[in-house]
């Protein structure tokens, strides 16, 4: 799975975390504040949108990704939170084994 992010620091890939029982990346959003960004689930699809436009200032800063979550994760467990260090930090839960 790919995760390109125009923003991240150094032009480095995105380090997602997928293991057995969570799922975790964190994107560099620092150029923006916690109220420029959203982040919605979609069927099984993550969209990380962030804009921003200064009072006065004639450029726009604008990113928009949709990203296919692993099909093991569970989309209704998608939680997100801004950091003091301006990176966003996607969180979710594996779906539930059931054993028969």
């Amino acid at each position: 799975m790919s995760w390109d992010w125009p923003l991240q620091a150094n032009e480095e890939v995105v380090k997602v975390i997928n293991t057995s029982d969570r799922f975790e990346v964190g994107l560099d959003a620092a150029f923006f504040g916690p109220k420029d960004v959203e982040v919605k689930v979609i069927n099984d699809n993550l969209l990380v949108e962030c804009h921003q436009q200064r009072t006065g200032d004639p450029v726009t800063r604008e990113v928009r990704r949709t990203y296919k979550l692993p099909s093991d994760v569970d989309p209704s467990t998608v939680r997100s939170r801004f950091d003091e260090r301006g990176v966003i930090q996607i969180t979710a839960k594996k779906r539930q084994r059931r054993l028969f």
